[in-house]
């Protein structure tokens, strides 16, 4: 079995999270370091920051609507104050399906199963995210159409999205991307800062009447929804080369022409001769000794 999915297995993360925690160097394997995509055995020892990890086999998995309040960080690092993992306190170990950053709240799933987390994770599978954000200026007809329209921002631009007023200066937007802080940096690039951001909605997963800092288990109708709607959904390498061609439209390549003229004349400079009489600094012994017999010419 693949490392990774041995540890996403024994529900310690997900599999994304173990490639990074073994890419660390935080990853033991009898003892070694190991490699991304190293195989592992069931006679062998594996460790994580010191602490065995076993695969759980026929265990029961578990999946959780969670509705996160501000100040709660997406992350399973428990030197992390305030890690959603510990606030939760659930008695199986568990980890988030995506993040939703630091100052935002509302609906967040968490599960012991890694493979679920890859395929709703995958931006080329389209799955829907519904959130209510309010900033601190009014929302115009131009807003909408902007922010739906796409807007640039890490090099790309962001997929067209459904975008509707709420009220006056709050409105609501339906993504299938999960870019960095996506929201808050299309609202920064239209001039105004997002004072609440809320995620009402994941797939066909409500938020409902779900308080602050509580959590449900998901029933077997949401569960049956969410599985028919991954059935087809790409596996981690197909998702990656999707998500480079359709996922998103890039921008338009930036003009290097300042890089060309300054690798040429760099380049110039290092074939070209010197003229006679410019030195850098002081003469080298071998300058000093070649100026006679230019004299003697």
């Amino acid at each position: 079995m693949r490392l990774n999915k041995f540890i996403s297995d024994s529900g310690f993360c997900s599999r994304r999270e173990a490639d990074r925690l073994i890419e660390e160097g935080r990853v033991l394997i009898n003892g070694r370091r190991c490699k991304t995509g190293q195989q592992v055995e069931d006679k062998d020892f594996v460790e994580v920051d010191g602490q065995r990890i076993k695969a759980k086999r026929q265990k029961e998995r578990v999946y959780l609507a969670f509705n996160k309040p501000e100040g709660i960080t997406c992350t399973t690092e428990g030197s992390v104050k305030g890690n959603i993992v510990d606030f939760i306190n659930y008695p199986e170990k568990i980890f988030p399906i995506g993040r939703l950053d630091k100052f935002s709240n509302g609906l967040i799933f968490m599960t012991n199963d890694g493979d679920i987390v890859n395929k709703i994770l995958r931006a080329g599978n389209a799955h829907e995210k519904e959130y209510v954000v309010t900033i601190d200026r009014p929302v115009t007809d131009e807003f909408l159409r902007k922010m739906s329209n796409g807007i640039p921002i890490l090099d790309t631009v962001t997929k067209k999205c459904k975008v509707t007023k709420v009220s006056k200066n709050t409105f609501r937007i339906i993504l299938t991307q999960g870019l960095n802080r996506q929201i808050r940096r299309m609202c920064e690039y239209l001039a105004c800062r997002v004072l609440s951001l809320q995620r009402t909605r994941i797939m066909k997963v409500d938020l409902g009447k779900l308080k602050p800092g509580t959590w449900r288990h998901l029933n077997p109708k949401e569960m049956a929804e969410i599985n028919q709607m991954i059935e087809s959904s790409s596996n981690t390498q197909e998702a990656s080369k999707d998500s480079n061609k359709q996922g998103r439209r890039s921008l338009p390549k930036r003009p290097v022409a300042r890089q060309n003229m300054k690798t040429s004349s760099q380049s110039h400079k290092k074939s070209s001769p010197k003229r006679r009489g410019q030195t850098s600094g002081r003469p080298s012994k071998q300058n000093s000794k070649s100026r006679p017999q230019r004299k003697r010419r």
